[in-house]
């Protein structure tokens, strides 16, 4: 082999090593950026949960307490949330901050309207959750967005498992507007428009799945069956919004789920599962 060709394939052979570090890199540091915009996407949308309880309960000061660190961690993630990986993905980020900074304002006036006068107006109200929804759909397409451009997918049953959680927030929000006293309908439930029977069959069904999964360990089988003992004490409750309202139970036992579940997430995202 002449020493051109040698030459013109060691540069070739380099150069493929350095595209593929340079992917691999892109992944490592895309993995921390979307369990941050998973958190993000759940703490936002606990702020709607915590106002509905808040408004549901007559201004009880430990809903006012929640919604401030609801708040105060969405701003610590979204400032966190700071490399992305291609122009898309930036465009979105930057929308993603100015939509937070509208919602957070208008959640900020409602909170003190409740404080100063003991209510507020229905429309503001239900333009804070449509606003929660937007936030929700353009946190998604960000989500997919990085996966894209940094050609990383989260796996199988760690995605599983965020997405058992978001249905988990998903369901206690719904509940929290049915439960305040301004009634569900006009408030805008959680984002999903499926009826609280279908969120909380699905919720069980894919509760079930996972739990029954191969991969699992003792210790996460351990682990999915103390969430599941949770969700199963406030499933009936759920099932029966209509007939005894219980939004503190329900409130108090989706914050333990949601918990359990995200531990569980990690285990699998540390083991790549």
């Amino acid at each position: 082999m002449s020493s051109r060709m040698l030459a013109i394939l060691l540069s070739t052979l380099l150069a493929s090593t350095l595209s593929l570090f340079s992917i691999t890199s892109q992944a490592a540091d895309s993995a921390p950026s979307l369990l941050k915009l998973h958190q993000l996407r759940l703490a936002a949308q606990k702020t709607l949960s915590d106002f509905y309880m808040f408004n549901g309960m007559e201004g009880d000061q430990r809903y006012a307490r929640m919604i401030s660190e609801s708040v105060t961690e969405t701003n610590t993630l979204l400032g966190a949330l700071t490399e992305m990986p291609g122009e898309g993905s930036k465009a979105l980020r930057s929308k993603l901050e100015v939509l937070w900074l509208g919602y957070q304002t208008d959640l900020n006036n409602l909170t003190t309207a409740i404080k100063d006068q003991g209510y507020t107006d229905l429309q503001p109200v239900a333009d804070l959750a449509s606003r929660n929804q937007q936030l929700m759909s353009l946190c998604l397409e960000l989500y997919n967005k990085i996966q894209q451009e940094s050609r990383y997918s989260v796996p199988a049953l760690t995605q599983l498992s965020r997405e058992q959680s978001l249905l988990m927030q998903s369901i206690a929000v719904d509940y929290a507007s049915r439960s305040a006293s301004v009634g569900a309908t006009f408030m805008g439930g959680a984002g999903d428009a499926r009826p609280m029977e279908e969120l909380v069959a699905d919720f069980a069904t894919k509760m079930d799945q996972l739990e029954k999964t191969p991969q699992n360990t003792p210790q996460l089988k351990t682990s999915w069956e103390g969430v599941n003992t949770k969700w199963r004490y406030i499933e009936k409750s759920l099932i029966n919004y209509n007939e005894n309202s219980v939004p503190f139970l329900v409130n108090k036992y989706s914050s333990t789920i949601i918990q359990g579940i995200e531990q569980i997430a990690g285990q699998y995202a540390a083991a790549s599962l």
